[in-house]
């Protein structure tokens, strides 16, 4: 899947979102991944939903079209410019001050007399959302009537013209509850895709929830320094239970070209390392224009839309396009570092188990300075015969030289593969 995530507090109205869908489509993305649109609560966080039947109102455009006719418009845009699309699931919690809480306040767990709020620790400290009620997956009363909830909300989203589902805190709900809401669904739709939200849970965790019935999980290549173990470690872990996808930035994190100090090197390199390390890739909104300001689930605005002067859609829309023709990087492929003269160079051999095709990613870690890679043989590197392409983005090359000598610019990746392309 190569994802293009569209902010809907970023996006606007229902009725602005043609030009997003047409530029991700032009970028080579092939899904739309669209964070909450339901009805919020009081504190007005895109992930504090009051009523999972009912549509944000911030979102909707004046129309005769009711909410939900809007919502179907854009999912039949998209589905005529090859996207489908995603929306996120998000049944670990609920607004604190929505209807379910009187309704049914079995379904919730319970602290100190009052239902619960969720938390997280961070940095060693507790910190809690007390805009959110946490459902009871595992000792609640009416389980069954829970359930069948759930299931009605992921039904009605399918009706809406959604395909696929986004998790949120997936590690957070029993593989039970998970693996018997999936079969159930594609029982009716089997071409429904449910994709977890993992991050922050351990490899042990991730695989256990995986193996519910995932399609997909997302990874955390976006904190790797190219060289630590943990990554290919994870990697490993999970690899033969559910693809994975890679992501340069999120809606939960800092803009990267904030966090680089304004460095264009930085978003391209960390772009095609997302696209090429796992099967899957994400992209929010604004990546591809170096936008600096942060999203934010309660305060981003369409006015937050930045103008710069930074335009990398042809170079996104190239990288994806080496994502869908190459078998080796649309799979969990078996993945290894080779070493390097200079350690500013990483080296990444992929071999691709459906066809055997394989990749070789070399990659200048530093983002601000030229660094030399010198290689006697490149196919010491891989267990292929000749020829070994360059299908790199910036400036290929006809012919690899042996031996292999060249000078990387700041963040540059060269991209060599071998094997047949995807018809």
């Amino acid at each position: 899947m190569r994802i293009y995530n569209l902010f809907p507090l970023l996006a606007g109205t229902f009725d602005q979102w043609q030009a997003h869908l047409v530029r991700a489509a032009e970028m080579g993305f092939d899904w739309i991944f669209v964070n909450p649109i339901q009805q919020l609560g009081r504190s007005g966080s895109l992930y504090s939903i009051k009523d999972y039947f009912a549509i944000n109102p911030a979102l909707c455009a004046r129309s005769a079209q009711s909410p939900d006719e809007q919502v179907r418009a854009v999912t039949v845009q998209a589905e005529k410019l090859g996207l489908r699309v995603m929306v996120d699931l998000v049944i670990n919690h609920c607004a604190y001050d929505s209807d379910l809480l009187k309704q049914h306040p079995e379904w919730f767990a319970k602290e100190n007399g009052r239902i619960a709020n969720p938390y997280c620790i961070h940095d060693g400290e507790k910190v809690v959302w007390r805009d959110l009620a946490r459902f009871d997956h595992r000792r609640g009363g009416d389980a069954e009537g829970y359930y069948r909830y759930c299931r009605d909300v992921v039904m009605h989203l399918l009706g809406l013209g959604f395909s696929g589902f986004r998790c949120d805190a997936a590690y957070q709900i029993p593989a039970g509850f998970w693996k018997r809401l999936i079969e159930d669904v594609k029982k009716n739709r089997p071409d429904a895709v449910f994709v977890a939200e993992t991050l922050g849970c351990s490899a042990d965790q991730t695989r256990q929830t995986a193996e519910a019935g995932f399609d997909a999980i997302f990874n955390s290549s976006k904190w790797w320094d190219f060289g630590s173990p943990w990554l290919l470690e994870q990697y490993q872990l999970t690899r033969a239970t559910a693809p994975s996808i890679s992501f340069p930035e999120s809606h939960d994190t800092a803009r990267l070209y904030a966090e680089s100090y304004g460095n264009v090197d930085a978003l391209k390199q960390r772009y095609l390392f997302a696209a090429l390390f796992s099967s899957g890739v994400m992209m929010p909104m604004g990546y591809e224009f170096g936008f600096s300001k942060a999203l934010n689930v309660v305060d981003t605005r369409p006015s937050d839309w930045e103008q710069t002067d930074i335009d990398l859609t042809g170079f996104v829309r190239e990288i994806n396009h080496i994502k869908r023709h190459y078998r080796v990087f649309q799979e969990e492929s078996i993945t290894q570092l080779w070493g390097c003269s200079n350690p500013a160079v990483m080296i990444m051999w992929k071999a691709a188990p459906s066809n055997g095709s394989q990749a070789l990613l070399i990659l200048n870690k530093d983002i601000w300075n030229r660094q030399h890679c010198y290689v006697d043989d490149l196919y010491h590197y891989v267990q292929v015969a000749p020829p070994l392409r360059d299908v790199s983005p910036q400036w290929p090359m006809e012919h690899l030289p042996t031996p292999f000598d060249y000078e990387l610019l700041p963040g540059m990746g060269r991209v060599l593969v071998a094997g047949p392309e995807v018809s």
